[in-house]
């Protein structure tokens, strides 16, 4: 977990990178197979796919025990090559060698060579211009001249490499795809969230991922040796909590829990501190969405409540995470004060505010975090629930 200090290394760098893993999916074993994925098409000319690195992801799973879970492939990989031919909208800023193939289950073959790619390893060896020329082709970039054309090429090429492989598996190539994996905050994923904080503006999108790649820099690594950071890991006034996902829900977001009374106990001044604490949990995360719930539990609403902190977090997160927040609970707030604390969060824009539930009612906390009321009640408070699934 990002808050344990005994499992980590003292300075947090962060997991945002623009260099992807790469998976290739062999279908040696079964050239008649099918990877068992649905796929995604990228190929329809909307702003938003400008920065995708090729013309079809990975978009969701089949049932069963299909190449693609045995490989280890994701949501959301893309499909980059076939055969060693690019598919690319435009050229890899990386090469191969120097990225990680997460590929699992990944039978002896070479990659950096032979027909189309594909090279058995023991055949012999690979002159370094036919090593580049391989290079080249499997960075090729693509373009169609209307909408969908590149991604039908695509699975054209897969069908007819499966249907020569099929016929005479001897003297055809197996079908062989070449996926990459990018992490959620690199520019593949991010660019449609920032285009969407910005109402569809390209220019505007740009300036603001433009910052926050700056920001990034400035920002990160954070020390995790800062006394005073060590302070709020260790109380857990910041944590990031496993509820209990079930297969269902796989994808749900995960949440950031706030214990606010923990945190105007401390007297915490520099709110630094604080959303450095948040961001770890955050930046720390493999999902790109987040429900961070601010326990309000023995704070005065009315005389105790200090917006500073949630306002620094906001001024943070609306510019460098925009449309991660699924939602924010703050929780308990008796409704005679609901339109007070609206008052206090006037600096959050509407779009936001409307995933803010501030409620003093339990079941509908639970009911929209799918928590189980039960088990907390037998806890005896939601901090205690917190704290059972640290």
């Amino acid at each position: 977990m990002a808050n344990d200090p005994n499992n980590q290394s003292p300075i947090f760098e962060g997991l945002s990178t623009e260099e992807p893993s790469v998976l290739t999916i062999s279908f040696a074993s079964d050239p008649c197979a099918s990877l068992g994925v649905k796929l995604c098409n990228h190929d329809n000319g909307l702003t938003n796919e400008m920065f995708l690195p090729g013309y079809a992801s990975v978009g969701g799973m089949l049932d069963g025990n299909t190449l693609a879970k045995k490989h280890g492939v994701k949501v959301g990989d893309h499909i980059v090559a076939v055969n060693g031919e690019g598919f690319r909208r435009f050229p890899p800023d990386f090469q191969d060698e120097h990225l990680q193939d997460i590929t699992e289950g990944l039978d002896l073959i070479n990659l950096s060579g032979g027909e189309n790619g594909y090279y058995a390893a023991g055949e012999g060896e690979i002159l370094d211009d036919e090593k580049e020329r391989n290079r080249e082709l499997k960075g090729r970039v693509v373009t169609g001249k209307k909408s969908g054309e590149v991604y039908e090429r695509l699975l054209a090429k897969i069908r007819e490499i499966k249907s020569g492989a099929g016929r005479s598996p001897s003297s055809n190539p197996p079908l062989l795809i070449s996926l990459e994996r990018y992490m959620w905050d690199s520019r593949v994923h991010s660019w449609s969230r920032f285009l969407s904080a910005r109402n569809g503006n390209v220019p505007e999108a740009m300036t603001l991922i433009q910052g926050h790649e700056r920001w990034r820099n400035e920002f990160f690594p954070i020390d995790l040796t800062e006394p005073s950071l060590q302070k709020l890991l260790r109380v857990h006034a910041v944590s990031k909590i496993d509820v209990g996902k079930t297969e269902e829900e796989e994808d749900k977001a995960p949440v950031v829990y706030i214990d606010f009374a923990k945190l105007q106990a401390m007297g915490v001044e520099s709110v630094r501190r604080v959303h450095g604490n948040v961001v770890v949990e955050v930046a720390g995360s493999e999902e790109s969405e987040n429900e961070p719930v601010v326990d309000l539990t023995g704070v005065s609403i009315k005389q105790g409540l200090q917006p500073g902190v949630l306002k620094k977090l906001y001024a943070t997160f609306e510019p460098n995470y925009p449309e991660t927040l699924e939602k924010m609970v703050l929780y308990p707030v008796p409704r005679i004060m609901v339109r007070a604390v609206n008052a206090m969060l006037s600096f959050v824009n509407e779009h936001t505010r409307k995933k803010f539930i501030i409620t003093d009612d339990l079941f509908l906390v639970c009911k929209e975090l799918g928590w189980n009321l039960k088990e907390i009640e037998t806890c005896g408070s939601v901090n205690s629930y917190m704290k059972k699934h640290l």
